[in-house]
């Protein structure tokens, strides 16, 4: 794949038959991931003036995810400009096998702690970016069947805008997955919120809980956004998440390596561009529930979230999401998405509002290549309509 990074794709593109328009579209460029180690001034330009926000795959994320974990070496990104300026990015790996299949495919590459994948793109230029890279997959889709993208925002600007170049090209392109998670979206005041979201009897019970937790010791909520002791911080919250069933299991952030430093990192990054808001539960000056929270306006992102369970009858994790609510009051964010999974047990009742999140997979090349997709997706949606696929 390496021999990609030369390859550049705007108004002199290739193969006539697999991409009928023509039009100049701007340039793109597939290039290894260490290239843009030198961009990220002009990286985060971009994010400040993306069509849909995707903390996942800014520099303060991405580079440390792409640093600390496994398998990343190969890995490149389509890098997209406009008039000279950075205006798309997009990483993308190839796979041989397709989940359980051994189907070859390209898709954008996430990562188990990567919970959004469209990619960042300056507003006003979402359909140009999709037509560039587009023509690149038709002119170099080497093994790959089709072309795969997880972690995409259904309805959202990239959404519609691959969905309109796709029925301008006359290009097949299904959601063989789909599923919603929480959000909160609202107008309503967090006291509001709370009453219509919550029955009178559980409000009660949490109001007990919060009791009986004052009666343990000293209780406080310390809400900050600056990146003093931003290290101290990430080493409390490894340490709560550890010592709970994602210790246990071998899941949590402190289990690797890799992901313990993605963790400092990101936060270090984040909190130096204010993007960070930590959010602490603490009982006599100790941490008992932690949230990060990644903000990108006009939304915002639920990172990660960590509590005590020794002090689970307590419920400090729906107690730190009960104040929470108070983002609704942030000015410049109109929502936050919870990264949660479909369905989950605590915040689903909390936060009433719900995103939906797509894989979409899109015919590439030329005609046969695009027959052979037409027979494949059509056998999987047929065994696994959208929203049920493993």
């Amino acid at each position: 794949m390496a021999s990609e990074a030369h390859r550049e794709y705007g108004s002199s593109a290739l193969d006539a038959e697999a991409s009928p328009s023509r039009a100049p579209i701007g340039r793109l460029t597939c290039v290894p991931w260490r290239s843009l180690e030198a961009e990220v001034a002009d990286w985060d330009g971009l994010a400040a003036r993306a069509s849909e926000p995707n903390p996942f795959f800014e520099s303060w994320y991405l580079l440390p995810s792409l640093r600390h974990l496994p398998g990343t070496d190969r890995l490149m990104v389509l890098r997209y400009e406009q008039g000279g300026k950075l205006a798309g990015l997009l990483p993308i790996e190839r796979a041989s096998r397709y989940y359980r299949w051994p189907v070859p495919q390209m898709s954008n590459w996430l990562h188990s702690n990567c919970f959004c994948g469209v990619p960042l793109v300056a507003r006003g230029t979402e359909v140009p970016f999709w037509q560039a890279v587009l023509r690149w997959a038709d002119d170099s889709p080497g093994a790959a069947l089709f072309m795969h993208l997880r972690g995409i925002v259904l309805g959202g600007p990239l959404h519609t805008a691959l969905e309109a170049v796709a029925s301008n090209e006359g290009r097949q392109i299904e959601i063989v997955h789909r599923e919603s998670r929480a959000m909160l979206a609202s107008k309503l005041s967090p006291e509001a919120y709370l009453e219509a979201s919550l029955t009178g009897k559980k409000r009660k019970e949490l109001r007990r809980q919060a009791n009986r937790l004052a009666e343990e010791g000293s209780v406080v909520f310390e809400r900050r956004t600056d990146a003093e002791g931003v290290a101290r911080w990430c080493e409390s919250f490894l340490a709560l998440e550890s010592g709970g069933w994602k210790g246990k299991a071998g899941s949590a952030l402190a289990s690797a390596n890799g992901t313990a430093r993605l963790f400092h990192d990101a936060l270090n990054g984040a909190a130096a561009r204010g993007r960070l808001e930590r959010l602490t539960l603490k009982l006599d000056g100790r941490p008992i529930a932690m949230l990060a929270t990644f903000l990108t306006p006009p939304g915002a992102y639920s990172f990660k979230t960590a509590f005590d369970e020794t002090y689970s009858r307590f419920s400090p994790g729906v107690l730190l999401q009960i104040e929470n609510l108070r983002i609704l009051e942030r000015a410049g964010i109109a929502w936050s998405d919870s990264c949660a999974s479909a369905d989950h047990p605590m915040i689903d009742h909390l936060w009433r509002e719900r995103r939906g999140i797509g894989r979409l997979s899109i015919a590439i090349g030329g005609r046969l290549r695009r027959a052979a997709f037409r027979q494949f997706v059509r056998a999987e949606t047929a065994r696994h309509p959208a929203g049920t696929l493993p």
